[in-house]
């Protein structure tokens, strides 16, 4: 008879390993999908996590692989797989007969293999999501970048702009004023929606400087970035701002494009779900920044997968 899981994870960011861990610890047979060659998301990109409770510090990749080791470490089964879709397992003799047994099965059908499962926690985290303007994709690993703490060090001693107005875009024009000769933070808005003690840090950084109700309208350059062309939103004046680098940090968008009408989402595309991690679609569960939440940080993360297989295992045993 095909294997079936008690449980399968798709991602091994912070909440998918999270969920794994609690999964053995419960005996759950569990299998984690990834689509990457390494675990731990979103995570590996950061430079350093100064919120983690007892680690203070500590790089961002470091705490990827730590949370890997933990579910190395409980023999929790892993693949490297591409989810296509989840749905209703495919009506077998072999299906019927498991199904008596317990909840009805459902199959994660991936690009390699098809695996049948009693439940799902979806954790498959999100990606950065891009302003759409022109030389933005042209210039993608010419100047453009996503993620300061992967790139930064390609701009030391050079002058750089960061685009956003959240906490993300702060911390990194924070760390990239360590070494760049100026880093110029440009925010549509009056005012920041970063926390106000990364504020008042950016202030103290005398190589950064805040543009303010401006949007960034285009990208040019040779062979890599030299400028870009900005728009004053209140004025409609326009100037060029010389820079080497742009780092654009105007949020993310969830991975749930493949999951669309399995279970609830909202107007982002985020999938509704509570702190239990419960969706409208019995037996699928979802966890990390893939799901409606108010706070999206690696402790809430890995909170929400210890919190998905306390509900899982209520669902197994039939506790709804």
């Amino acid at each position: 008879m095909e294997q079936i899981y008690d449980l399968i994870i798709i991602g091994s960011g912070p909440a998918g390993l999270g969920a794994a861990i609690y999964a053995k610890r419960a005996d759950l047979k569990t299998l984690v999908l990834e689509k990457e060659a390494v675990s731990g998301g979103q995570v590996l990109t950061t430079y350093e996590v100064d919120n983690y409770a007892g680690l203070p510090g500590i790089g961002g990749f470091d705490l990827g692989m730590k949370f890997r080791e933990h579910a190395d470490r409980l023999g929790t089964e892993f693949a490297e797989e591409t989810v296509l879709r989840v749905e209703e397992a495919e009506t077998g003799e072999e299906i019927l007969m498991a199904a008596e047994a317990g909840p009805a099965l459902k199959q994660v059908v991936c690009q390699n293999h098809t695996y049948l499962t009693k439940t799902v926690i979806i954790a498959s985290g999100a990606h950065h999501r891009k302003l759409g303007i022109p030389g933005e994709e042209e210039f993608l690993g010419m100047g453009v970048s996503y993620c300061a703490t992967c790139d930064g060090a390609f701009f030391k001693k050079k002058t750089v702009a960061v685009v956003g107005g959240g906490d993300v875009a702060i911390e990194d024009a924070i760390f990239l004023a360590r070494f760049c000769k100026k880093v110029y933070l440009i925010h549509r808005r009056d005012e920041l929606r970063g926390a106000k003690s990364l504020q008042k840090r950016l202030m103290e950084c005398e190589n950064a400087e805040i543009i303010w109700d401006t949007v960034v309208e285009n990208v040019k350059g040779s062979t890599r970035v030299e400028s870009i062309q900005l728009k004053n939103k209140k004025t409609g004046e326009g100037r060029e701002l010389f820079v080497d680098g742009v780092f654009i940090a105007v949020g993310i968008t969830p991975n749930t494009a493949v999951f669309d009408g399995l279970a609830a989402m909202d107007a982002g595309g985020y999938i509704v779900a509570g702190e239990d991690g419960r969706t409208s679609e019995p037996g699928i569960f979802a966890a990390g920044d893939v799901r409606t939440k108010a706070l999206r940080q690696i402790v809430t993360a890995v909170s929400d997968g210890a919190n998905c297989i306390s509900s899982v295992e209520r669902y197994l045993n039939g506790q709804g």
